[in-house]
């Protein structure tokens, strides 16, 4: 820790300790519980650019999805009362998507507390389903401690969102503490047993399949993991709004498991007698409602790594659960030597022509042709253009006829009716690898 001798106000600590962990961007709606912090942010404007929102789901939503593209906490200030309660759908998203994220929250003063102040809420109750951990830092001298836990917790095994509320007074009062060192990532590793496991159990099939999905992936690890499948000639599917987990135009690739997933890919899976999952939660959608694995108990022989040991075993038991972050498992699954391949290779091959096939452009009804749409959009932007979409039905047109070629290309929103177009000079992703954006709009389509 560095030393500090001089006396500073909790919200001069406070954005100090930001800095340090690294962060370039935030997102807020200002308000009167927490101006003390939006003054310091004044005093590092050239370090930390701060976004003004008009609302404070808005804001809510940029920090995660910040979060999504960078692998960072995405920071999100918000007000008591209203404004916590404005950005809960935002914060709800990052805990369902595994996203880190930083919530700091103004809260009334400490003198105020349990009295029924005006907006007073007890956020460690609010937010204690919606976050990996909620606080309330009350002296601002454990400020550096307070937010070096959030920073490392958000990003540690399944990343999360974490929520910190700062009484107004607490932001005022001048306190002398030394400052933290910046977070420091804590992945988990697959052990040699686990990898040599898994291989026996690869060359002992006859019918397997690699379903990928989840967070804490990098371009590196979609490249080792796509190494993985090549080699193995691996029939390898995605999880819901996971498609740029692998390329979808590399031969291996069979299709995702979203909202009305090609029927071919349903019936592979639930034919399957080796499902290895890497990173995906197995949840209701990628599990057609719990149905294409038996609970809790498959049928299949399986294999389940995760990030977040909390998620092995919680639903479906695995004959091989894998404690790793995806970067460490890819490396170490891209080392393995390949087994004999033949009895499924030929499988694999007609699973990605299957996939072309279903997400080719088909016609519906009226004259506005939406496959085409998608289609011609997809052929026509870089690989590399950001695609944001909602999460209702509508969104099946882009889960079935884009195709994602590159790693962080896919921005899902779970709750939104809109996407957004990100252009290189869009001044959003300025601290992000610049990338173009697709926008799409919800469209009512008569049957």
């Amino acid at each position: 820790m560095s030393k500090r001798s001089e006396m500073r106000t909790g919200g001069q600590i406070l954005i100090e300790q930001l800095r340090i962990h690294g962060v370039d961007t935030a997102f807020c709606v200002p308000g009167e519980s927490y101006l003390a912090a939006l003054d310091a942010f004044y005093d590092v404007r050239e370090e930390i650019r701060l976004i003004v929102c008009r609302h404070e789901g808005g804001a809510a939503y940029m920090a995660e999805a910040y979060g999504k593209l960078t692998g960072r906490p995405g920071i999100c200030f918000v007000t008591r009362g209203p404004g916590a309660s404005n950005a809960c759908v935002g914060v709800h998203t990052a805990l369902q998507d595994s996203t880190p994220m930083i919530l700091f929250i103004g809260q009334v003063a400490r003198s105020d507390s349990e009295r029924g102040a005006f907006q007073e809420i007890d956020f460690r109750r609010m937010y204690g389903q919606l976050t990996k951990w909620v606080a309330q830092i009350d002296d601002p001298a454990r400020i550096p401690e307070f937010v070096a836990h959030a920073f490392t917790l958000a990003t540690s095994g399944r990343p999360g969102p974490v929520a910190l509320a700062l009484p107004e007074d607490m932001l005022r009062e001048a306190a002398s503490v030394a400052d933290a060192d910046p977070y420091k990532l804590i992945h988990a590793h697959p052990s040699d047993a686990d990898m040599v496991r898994l291989r026996e159990m690869l060359a002992a099939a006859e019918r397997p399949v690699m379903l990928l999905g989840g967070s804490t992936w990098t371009a590196q690890a979609v490249r080792d993991i796509m190494a993985f499948a090549e080699a193995n000639r691996l029939a390898s599917a995605v999880s819901f709004r996971r498609q740029d987990r692998f390329d979808n135009l590399h031969a291996c690739y069979a299709g995702d498991l979203a909202a009305g997933p090609n029927p071919t890919l349903s019936t592979l899976f639930g034919e399957a007698d080796l499902i290895i999952t890497v990173g995906a939660r197995l949840t209701e959608i990628a599990t057609a409602g719990y149905t294409l694995l038996k609970v809790p108990r498959p049928k299949q022989k399986l294999v389940h790594v995760h990030a977040g040991a909390e998620e092995l075993g919680h639903v479906y038991q695995a004959d091989l659960p894998v404690n790793a972050a995806m970067p460490q498992f890819a490396a170490a699954a891209k080392a393995l030597r390949p087994v004999d391949s033949s009895a499924w290779a030929a499988s694999t091959e007609a699973m990605h022509k299957d996939y072309l096939a279903y997400s080719s452009p088909v016609a519906n009804a009226g004259s506005v042709q939406l496959a085409e749409i998608i289609a011609s959009l997809r052929d026509q932007l870089p690989s590399d253009t950001i695609v944001t979409n909602g999460a209702g039905n509508y969104t099946g047109w882009v889960h079935r006829f884009w195709r994602w070629r590159e790693y962080g290309t896919q921005l899902p929103r779970p709750a939104a009716r809109w996407a957004m177009v990100f252009q290189p000079q869009s001044p959003l992703l300025s601290p992000i690898p610049a990338a173009p954006c697709c926008v799409l709009q919800e469209t009512a389509v008569s049957s």
